[in-house]
């Protein structure tokens, strides 16, 4: 019996969608302490764009669930120094493209804060949202921003693939006395999962082995798990055992998870949804290499978006995204059968 099983095993569990996960999370933690609340564009009177803070504003009322202007820069400055003076904000942006806006208060401000101040002021705030593509909208809303955001000493960065890994890891990351980037996915938000019906928490900085395998090692993290645990699905049919870790926190990096997989299987594929260059792969690759060097029984491949804006035509989004058979054909490479 896992840890998560022994955990659970007297909590009744239900099917839930990923939307309704992140607002029992926020929901929990709110009428546990009065000092968290919500902000963000359409929060309120809306139920949120995607309708993860639906039902809030008549339970919390107007003071606690805070409808803001199209303002990200002003809001999320706002949020911060709220959290400097004993608050625990959450801050929802309706995408991560727009949070461009906002990187000046949450790299400049939140990430810098406690050592800026000799350890003076924490600021325990959780920014969120949808990330990454999510089909046709074209280039300036359609990117990843885990590694931008990882690359930020003072961040802790989550991206769930699950409606139940969500709630669990939200929990912790609105408790949490650092800020935290928490991305989700538009595309996920009507997926559906077993949620406890329970209090529960997951740790951060822990990754979850979702399918257990003996040839390759496949890493993968937020939506494009679902490529992941599809191509694992496909290679053994082919003959080929996948392990498939979910990493779901990125900073910091389970990376002692990731070598005993390698351990086991000698082989290493890192599948993710943004571009390649200064990428998570590459970060995990690094590391990889420089402690399991020796396990190491094929190069270390790594499949990414390609180089490119992101495009609006359908055609173009299937072929800038790595797809099922990429997977597949370089599970078949790392294992010398292609």
């Amino acid at each position: 019996m896992t840890d998560d099983q022994w955990m659970f095993k007297n909590l009744i569990m239900r099917e839930i969608q990923f939307r309704e996960a992140i607002c029992e999370a926020m929901s929990e933690e709110m009428r546990r302490d009065e000092s968290v609340f919500l902000l963000g564009e359409e929060v309120a009177e809306y139920n949120g764009a995607y309708k993860a803070s639906k039902g809030m504003l008549d339970e919390f009322g107007a003071k606690r669930v805070i409808d803001t202007p199209i303002a990200e820069l002003g809001f999320s400055g706002i949020a911060v120094g709220a959290a400097m003076n004993g608050l625990r904000p959450i801050v929802e942006f309706m995408t991560w493209n727009f949070a461009i806006l906002a990187a000046d208060q949450i790299i400049n401000s939140a990430a810098k804060m406690l050592q800026m101040s000799g350890g003076q002021f924490n600021v325990p705030i959780v920014f969120r949202g949808p990330n990454g593509q999510a089909g046709q909208l074209a280039a300036t809303h359609s990117q990843s921003f885990e590694a931008f955001y990882a690359h930020v000493p003072g961040l802790k960065v989550i991206t769930p693939s699950n409606p139940y890994d969500a709630k669990g890891l939200l929990k912790a990351a609105i408790r949490d006395n650092d800020p935290v980037v928490f991305f989700e996915s538009e595309k996920m938000y009507g997926d559906k999962g077993m949620v406890p019906d329970g209090e529960y928490i997951l740790p951060i900085g822990v990754a979850d082995i979702k399918r257990e395998g003996t040839d390759v090692t496949l890493v993968s993290f937020g939506k494009i798990m679902k490529t992941a645990l599809a191509a694992a699905e496909e290679a053994a049919k082919e003959g080929i055992s996948m392990e498939v870790i979910d990493l779901r926190t990125i900073r910091p990096l389970d990376i002692d998870t990731i070598i005993q997989s390698v351990k086991k299987t000698n082989r290493l594929i890192i599948l993710e949804e943004s571009w390649p260059v200064a990428s998570i792969s590459t970060e995990i690759a690094y590391r990889v290499q420089r402690n399991a060097f020796d396990y190491l029984d094929a190069p270390i491949r790594r499949l990414t978006q390609t180089d490119t804006p992101f495009a609006f035509a359908t055609t173009l989004i299937d072929a800038a995204l790595p797809q099922v058979a990429d997977v597949v054909r370089t599970a078949k490479e790392v294992c010398y059968k292609a």
